[in-house]
């Protein structure tokens, strides 16, 4: 990938690591769960878990310390491949256990590497993405090593349950914020609008202009912006979106906005973020991998294993391809708050069909699996 002649062979490239990071998600959980000590089973996957994020972390360091350079994310693809380099050289080596257990965390580090480089390439030169997506790869890193912690001393079932919990009272906080956001949003002026010779016709021709505010001029069409005053929370003009607008507003050192509207509660949607970022990976970001690696019958471990992973990752490009077009139909808000019933539902799910594996011995799971009772325990 990193040496690509054109977009084609990238993609390409990109299909091959899609299907070798599938591959690394069915079959590590499986392996480490069925090598491991039952009374630390649960923190030994959930380290499996870190490693990826602390991988996807190390992986947005290198892809900022490359940004400056010529042939960016060459370089970004060119480095991600090294340590998938060793650990196929240690493996075909004649290699101790221990070593093997090596090689493969590193290649789990390497394949969450190279998903992000994928994922970043074309944003390579934007250093304040990738400067965020840092932040929020260390704080799924900082939740896997609250997971390692507390997986085996708190129950898988139990965790997961707070892990919702958290994540449900953040999503109410962000659907707060943003509809207070969609809300509240500075109004438009007549007289600020009337310093531009490009109003918005749907301005100009609205029954009652006094009650427009800024979300109201960015619905109202496609090729409307809001062009703030000088205090940004103060009534500003609802002008045509075009670069002569554009131009003008920043002539007088106005801000320009065309998705959303300046607000004073933009910090809360942050700490919204990042506290369902905190709540999510210690528990329903590495409890599913763990539960996963232990329920199946052994017969079925390899079949069942491929298909929860195949799940998870066609639910995760279902959430990532739909999300924008969601925001744009319902509003940020409500979006949010599909999500918050979701996460609700799935606190109910987990009560009542997930089982507590904490404790229990690979040998008998099936068996516990046949006797248990629905309910808490």
């Amino acid at each position: 990938m990193a040496a690509t002649p054109n977009a084609a062979v990238l993609l390409v490239g990109r299909v091959f690591v899609g299907i070798g990071i599938g591959m690394a998600s069915m079959t590590s959980p499986l392996y480490i769960s069925e090598a491991s000590p039952t009374r630390v089973r649960g923190a030994l996957v959930s380290l499996n878990s870190f490693l990826i994020t602390a991988g996807q972390f190390l992986s947005y360091l290198i892809n900022l310390a490359f940004t400056k350079l010529e042939g960016t994310w060459r370089w970004m693809l060119g480095i991600a491949a090294l340590p998938a380099v060793e650990a196929e050289i240690q493996i075909m080596s004649e290699s101790t256990e221990m070593e093997m257990k090596q090689a493969e965390i590193i290649g789990n580090i390497t394949m969450a590497q190279m998903l992000k480089t994928k994922a970043l390439a074309g944003f390579a030169s934007n250093q304040t993405a990738l400067l965020l997506s840092l932040i929020t790869a260390g704080l799924n890193a900082f939740g896997s090593i609250i997971s390692i912690y507390l997986i085996d001393r708190t129950g898988r079932k139990k965790l997961a349950l707070i892990s919702l919990a958290g994540v449900v009272a953040s999503l109410a906080l962000l659907t707060a914020v943003f509809r207070q956001t969609e809300t509240k949003s500075p109004l438009i002026s007549p007289t600020e609008t009337s310093k531009f010779n490009t109003t918005c016709p749907a301005y100009s021709a609205a029954a009652n202009p006094a009650k427009w505010h800024c979300m109201t001029c960015l619905k109202a069409e496609s090729n409307c912006a809001f062009c703030a005053s000088t205090n940004k929370l103060k009534p500003g003009a609802c002008l045509i979106n075009d670069d002569l607008s554009k131009g003008h507003c920043a002539s007088q050192h106005r801000d320009w906005y065309t998705k959303g509207c300046p607000n004073k509660t933009g910090w809360i949607a942050i700490v919204g973020l990042g506290l369902y970022i905190l709540f999510f990976s210690p528990g329903m970001g590495t409890v599913p991998w763990v539960i996963n690696s232990e329920i199946y019958p052994l017969r079925y471990r390899g079949i069942c294993g491929g298909m929860a992973s195949t799940t998870m990752w066609v639910s995760n490009l279902i959430v990532s391809q739909s999300f924008l077009s969601v925001t744009e139909a319902i509003g940020t808000a409500w979006t949010f708050m599909v999500f918050g019933i979701i996460s609700c539902l799935a606190i109910v799910f987990v009560i009542v069909f997930v089982p507590e594996t904490k404790g229990v011995p690979m040998e008998e799971m099936e068996r516990m699996l046949e006797e248990r009772s629905l309910g808490f325990h």
